[in-house]
């Protein structure tokens, strides 16, 4: 056994030519310096938030062009949904066509009368409630778009062409035309419009005093 001396304290090793002050200096890091390494790992650091940054931003985006495909998406589907019902409606309403034209015949007759009257009130208000809307008046301006002329003929007293009959009434529910009022037309009198405008320059001049003479 080695018996150790007391009070002797081993001391580290120091080279030749150094004095333990310097080994304790070189040992010991020097305060306020920074660590090696430091500013390649900040550079890493800012370029991985940058990345993460970007991906946020594509998803951002990918998020926004979804629900907005979706907005158009639930749109076209209520569309579609409102026109399938349109189309339902209309076919529905114009199998009772044929029904309310004898309604209508035998009102002009008088013989909608008693139980028959009430029934017949009652499917003409279900079917105003459905948007059904009855068109086509005597008097009024022929338009091709919504009536269908059956019979023609001239008339003196009108200046255009003319509903003059309601054969049949039109349908129409919304701005949708399901069945055009069938009519008989008249159109003014072939030369009636020159007579007219002859007939008043005519009446111009005698107010005026007759042409002026040569």
């Amino acid at each position: 056994m080695t018996e150790e001396t007391p009070g002797f304290e081993e001391k580290p090793d120091v080279p030749s030519g150094a004095t333990p002050d310097d080994a304790e200096s070189k040992a010991a890091p020097q305060e306020g310096a920074a660590p090696a390494g430091d500013g390649t790992a900040d550079a890493g650091l800012v370029a991985q938030l940058d990345q993460v940054r970007t991906a946020l931003g594509e998803r951002t985006m990918d998020l926004q062009r979804l629900q907005a495909e979706y907005q158009n998406y639930r749109r076209r589907v209520e569309r579609d949904r409102i026109t399938v019902k349109e189309i339902a409606i209309a076919n529905l309403l114009t199998e009772l066509l044929p029904v309310l034209d004898d309604i209508g015949r035998a009102r002009e007759h008088g013989e909608l009368v008693g139980g028959f009257k009430s029934v017949a009130e009652s499917l003409e208000t279900v079917a105003a409630k459905m948007g059904l809307q009855q068109f086509g008046k005597e008097g009024e301006p022929f338009d091709p778009t919504i009536h269908e002329a059956l019979m023609h003929s001239y008339a003196p007293d009108v200046t255009e062409t003319t509903c003059v009959a309601i054969l049949q009434p039109g349908y129409r529910i919304g701005e949708r035309t399901i069945r055009p009022a069938r009519v008989a037309v008249a159109e003014p009198q072939p030369g009636a419009q020159t007579v007219k405008e002859e007939s008043a320059e005519a009446a111009d001049d005698k107010e005026s005093g007759g042409p002026d003479e040569g």
